[in-house]
């Protein structure tokens, strides 16, 4: 089992060592000790949750790969003042990236569309830790499901702790109205949130009927390619990131997809440089989210 984590903060190389804990991201230094205690219990070889060779060897990859080096992170001064910065830099990055942001996670669904953000948050947080170290074959999958929790509530309390910016007085030129693909676009967002795919298709298609040429359509095929890989709809899902690639060869949220729906295939982009050097290797690589 690759100890691969590919959603939530998890991205541009960024490793999210409270998800990996299953801590909230204000967790004290005490509770961040007894978690860990916790679960390098569970992960012990005597562990009931250990049974077979290869769970032990995959509770030793999880001990020595991830839980030992996120203990270490955020208990060692130095290293958890750089990284408490770090992580308050990537809060404020996604806020001000928000419109691509890709929820998947029913978990973190709950928590963006909830109005109390602190109860949701550690609600959510507490049923997710409660069983990370007990199926060890889940255990992966579920810091990702944390990690994109977290990441929901620091997008939240980012842009709670905004301080409204004051206007310098009225302005006598008449000001342009609304972008009518940013208000479809939004409305997208809302449905998404509330789990009405559907409705999200629609308006994501209207926007980019409303002016194929806007910068923000690749967002909209990314975005519609996510809903469709949401609701089990993978051709559908592959066509549109396949055409956010024809439209940005760079887009992260496309090529990730594409990664994980083909990983042994290639991008638009990739295959026309397979024809102009011959290789026929041109593969997509790089870690999920990574930005050159």
């Amino acid at each position: 089992m690759a100890l691969k984590i590919d959603r939530g903060l998890f991205t541009s190389s960024f490793v999210d060592h409270h998800a990996v804990l299953g801590i909230a991201v204000d967790a004290d230094p005490k509770a961040i000790r007894k978690r860990y205690l916790k679960i390098a219990r569970q992960l012990h070889p005597d562990s009931s949750a250990v049974k077979s060779e290869g769970e032990k060897q995959l509770a030793q990859e999880l001990l020595s790969k991830l839980v030992n080096p996120a203990y270490e992170k955020l208990t060692q001064a130095k290293e958890q003042k750089e990284y408490a910065l770090l992580l308050e830099l990537k809060g404020k990055n996604l806020n001000q990236q928000q419109e691509t942001v890709m929820i998947t996670s029913k978990y973190a669904q709950k928590v963006a569309g909830s109005n109390n953000i602190d109860q949701a948050y550690h609600e959510v947080l507490e049923g997710l830790a409660t069983k990370q170290y007990e199926s060890l074959s889940e255990s992966i999958d579920l810091i990702g499901h944390i990690s994109e929790v977290n990441m929901v509530y620091l997008m939240r309390q980012t842009k709670a702790q905004t301080p409204p910016v004051r206007e310098p007085g009225p302005d006598p030129r008449p000001k342009p109205g609304p972008d009518p693909v940013d208000r479809a676009m939004n409305r997208a967002a809302q449905f998404e949130v509330n789990g009405d795919f559907a409705k999200a298709i629609r308006e994501l298609r209207d926007a980019i009927q409303l002016n194929p040429r806007h910068a923000k359509v690749v967002d909209c095929h990314s975005r519609l390619g996510n809903i469709y890989l949401q609701t089990k709809q993978s051709t559908m899902a592959k066509i549109h990131f396949k055409k956010a690639l024809e439209l940005n060869p760079n887009n992260e949220v496309a090529k990730a997809a594409m990664r994980r729906l083909d990983p042994k295939g290639t991008s638009p982009s990739a295959k026309g440089n397979e024809k102009s050097n011959g290789s026929g290797k041109g593969f997509l690589s790089g870690i999920f989210g990574k930005k050159k």
